[in-house]
């Protein structure tokens, strides 16, 4: 999988991918990263790409010409989404990485100061995406989100893709607790159904802590997912068993 990334500063993406698991993938091939210099689309003798917003106010605005002209200099006829970094955007999480990671490319607009032209959101975006409810001082490091968060999904990266959907937000819950060696350390001793030898008894254990440990940090989560009748009655147990302790 390709990601083109659009920015007025690429030398923040210069070591970003160079180690870890997208290290390895970049090393592998299974995915690539090119970073442009929107500056290096504009046009005229200083390379403008920002100017005030008409109607008056505060900041720049980043100007649709560099942008549109990157976006179709890099698609060079192809059809290929592109997504800008924004808070204004779609939230951001693994459901949508998933089925961006479908993609055999994508192009990455890092938005910076008061936004970009509407021109360029009403034309030439395919989806505003925004990794959470609060202002960066641009998209560079929410474009890193959402490369790795994609990265996850496209096959070679991970080495066995059912990590992946084991991991938290996957179903809709958060993870369940891990544990190491030692099995007991300074009193504080590993729960025994992992030692059990029983899959059927630990999964059960497992299915329990994440969603308790939901329940207790997300509960938001719960109320858009789906509960199954037997997820439903290990909640229930689980609220119970919280109120005794309570009393």
């Amino acid at each position: 999988m390709r990601f083109d990334i659009i920015t007025l500063f690429p030398e923040f993406f210069k070591n970003v991918f160079s180690s870890g698991i997208l290290g390895k993938a970049l090393e592998k091939g299974f995915i690539e990263v090119r970073v442009y210099d929107l500056r290096d689309f504009a046009e005229g003798k200083h390379k403008q790409v920002d100017d005030r917003p008409f109607g008056g106010g505060e900041g720049m605005v980043l100007k649709p010409e560099p942008i549109f002209t990157a976006v179709e200099k890099i698609r060079n006829g192809e059809e290929i989404p592109v997504l800008l970094l924004s808070p204004q955007g779609e939230r951001f999480d693994s459901h949508l990485a998933e089925r961006l990671a479908t993609q055999s490319r994508l192009i990455l607009i890092c938005g910076r100061y008061e936004g970009v032209d509407e021109r360029v959101i009403e034309n030439l975006i395919t989806k505003e995406i925004s990794i959470g409810d609060y202002v960066l001082t641009g998209g560079e490091p929410a474009a890193v989100v959402v490369v790795d968060a994609i990265s996850r999904f496209v096959p070679g990266v991970v080495g066995k893709l059912e990590s992946v959907r084991k991991d938290s937000f996957f179903d809709g819950l958060l993870d369940f607790p891990h544990y190491t060696r030692p099995r007991e350390f300074r009193g504080m001793r590993v729960p025994e159904v992992l030692f059990s030898g029983n899959h059927a008894e630990i999964n059960k254990w497992r299915r329990m802590k994440a969603i308790e440990k939901t329940w207790e940090r997300r509960p938001d989560l719960l109320k858009r997912r789906k509960l199954s009748p037997e997820e439903m009655k290990i909640l229930k147990e689980i609220k119970l068993s919280k109120e005794r302790k309570k009393k």
